[in-house]
């Protein structure tokens, strides 16, 4: 009895030993990210590796990957590799040495500050980041027009919205409804009012705005009318969504058109998504029913020259945007150009609706033309030249800018490395001899199922491909707007396919609920046509 006594005391003496040894293995790390310049704090995301290289991922802070399921972000994503420091928190870290990285949203360079615990149990540092371009200063404030959360806690979806749109540099994000028959239960983005967001902001210093992803599948997650955000709600538009293919219930009897006049004729903007995802997108554009554009905003449907360039080369004006759709999987912002320091979401999407905007998960642009900036219309009363600059800057290395005309790359400019970021830039004239649009990107990424998109571009710090594009600048020539009649024969053709694969596949409870959808596209098709016809008029008539 005397020997097992003995051996169970040795064992936690030995326990109580290897735990104190473990103890005095770690350190209480304050960490503190801070503006260069300025001293201010900052948040921001932090990236912390032992000295055998392998990541660290301090308890008390978010993942930055939290709330992704591991086909959107496997456990070895970049994104899995950073954490989200609020300005300052104090963190039990290993003793030994540690290597940290920071930055904070896309203005900041990446720091880098190598630090050694051994033997320490308190310690604190200050990262300073030096910001290499000022948004705000140009009058620019960002946002992200599409997002939605699931299967997470209230209080985990508070901490979520307060801590993540900050540490990623965001000015205003709209957080909005959504139905699935059954999937709606774990939607929790589902639960927060006006008054909530409302709160949210100011905990976050971030604008949260409301809205509803308005949508239309034939299955479940199949193509149908399509999805569009109606930002900026007073109230819910009745459905919110559509058919049997989502709800399991009723008919497909209800065009989108209805919900987006009802929702903007109470003030709310129409933003069309998934790229060119949708039967309804074509006819609800030609008839000025959508105010802007989302591309990148979840899945992957086409690209800037599917979803942008063919109503641009018919003359008519499309605002780009985007969003991230299921959390902020990304960067994906659209920074629009504001009047005022304090921004609202009308004042913010009266600006996008205008077109002042740029697109991007990285590369920051700016484009004139003869001093006019996005959305600007140049005016020439005959051919002429016209002067172009563009810029972009970023902290990864984007390859190249390229500057398009009526979609077409007319002038490319590479990057060059510029004390801690990346720089492309380039002045040069052009000839306009007949109407057209301008705009400034960095390459595309890759499209699955395009052929003429598979080269790759650049990664971001969170593993996705680098992008950005600009709204559009405008020339006119003799006041006349650019058009491509051949784009336009496609797109009215595509209405007209549109109109016969909703006679084949629409479940309709009678022949009213059929001609009601179908109005739609007989609209599109009428407005199309007399904007052809005064389109291909001689100048003057």
């Amino acid at each position: 009895m005397r020997i097992v006594t003995l051996l169970v005391c040795g064992l936690f003496a030995a326990f109580a030993l290897f735990a104190g040894s473990a103890d005095s293995e770690r350190c209480k790390l304050s960490v503190m990210l801070v503006d260069a310049e300025s001293g201010i704090p900052l948040s921001g995301l932090l990236q912390i590796e032992t000295a055998d290289g392998k990541p660290f991922m301090p308890t008390e802070l978010l993942s930055r990957g939290f709330g992704l399921d591991a086909t959107e972000a496997p456990e070895d994503a970049p994104i899995r590799q950073w954490s989200v420091l609020p300005k300052k928190a104090t963190l039990d870290v290993p003793q030994g040495a540690l290597v940290l990285r920071a930055f904070s949203g896309l203005e900041t360079q990446l720091s880098q500050v190598n630090v050694d615990l051994t033997g320490k149990t308190r310690h604190e540092i200050s990262i300073r980041l030096k910001r290499f371009y000022h948004a705000h200063a140009r009058g620019y404030r960002s946002g992200n027009t599409h997002l939605h959360l699931k299967k997470i806690t209230r209080a985990q979806a508070d901490r979520y919205l307060v801590e993540i749109p900050q540490a990623d540099g965001l000015d205003v994000l709209f957080l909005s409804y959504l139905e699935r028959a059954g999937a709606d239960k774990d939607y929790i983005s589902n639960s927060y009012t006006r008054a909530d967001l409302d709160a949210l902001s100011d905990r976050a210093g971030v604008v949260l705005g409301n809205g509803e992803e308005h949508r239309h599948n034939f299955t479940g997650q199949g193509e149908g009318y399509g999805h569009v955000m109606l930002l900026n709600l007073k109230e819910l538009v009745q459905p919110v969504s559509i058919g049997p293919g989502i709800m399991q219930t009723g008919t497909d009897g209800i065009p989108l058109q209805r919900g987006i006049d009802t929702a903007r004729q109470a003030g709310a903007t129409a933003v069309w998504c998934h790229n060119n995802w949708g039967e309804e997108r074509t006819p609800n554009w030609v008839t000025g029913k959508i105010d802007v554009q989302n591309i990148f905003d979840g899945g992957e449907h086409g690209s800037y020259k599917d979803s942008f360039y063919p109503i641009l080369n018919v003359g008519f004006r499309v605002p780009f945007s985007t969003g991230t759709d299921w959390f902020l999987y990304d960067f994906s912002r659209v920074y629009v150009a504001v009047r005022s320091a304090l921004v609202s979401p009308e004042a913010w999407l009266q600006g996008l609706a205008r077109g002042r905007s740029f697109i991007t998960n990285g590369p920051l642009l700016e484009f004139q033309i003869n001093g006019r900036t996005l959305a600007g219309t140049v005016q020439l009363p005959a051919a002429g030249t016209v002067e172009i600059t563009a810029r972009g800057i970023g902290r990864i290395d984007f390859s190249r800018i390229e500057v398009i005309q009526n979609g077409n790359v007319i002038r490319t400019a590479t990057t060059q490395a510029a004390d801690g970021h990346f720089v492309a830039e380039t002045q040069f004239a052009v000839k306009v001899s007949s109407p057209c649009w301008f705009a400034l990107r960095t390459p595309p990424p890759p499209v699955k199922d395009d052929p003429t998109l598979q080269a790759p571009v650049p990664l971001n710090e969170l593993g996705r491909p680098l992008y950005a594009h600009t709204s559009p600048i405008y020339a006119h020539v003799a006041g006349r707007a650019a058009y491509d009649p051949a784009t336009a024969q496609r797109l009215l053709a595509k209405m007209e396919q549109s109109s016969q694969k909703i006679r084949e596949t629409g479940q309709f409870a009678d022949e009213a609920e059929r001609a009601r959808v179908l109005e739609v596209y007989a609209e599109g098709i009428a407005a199309l046509r007399k904007h052809m016809q005064e389109m291909s008029q001689p100048a003057g008539k």
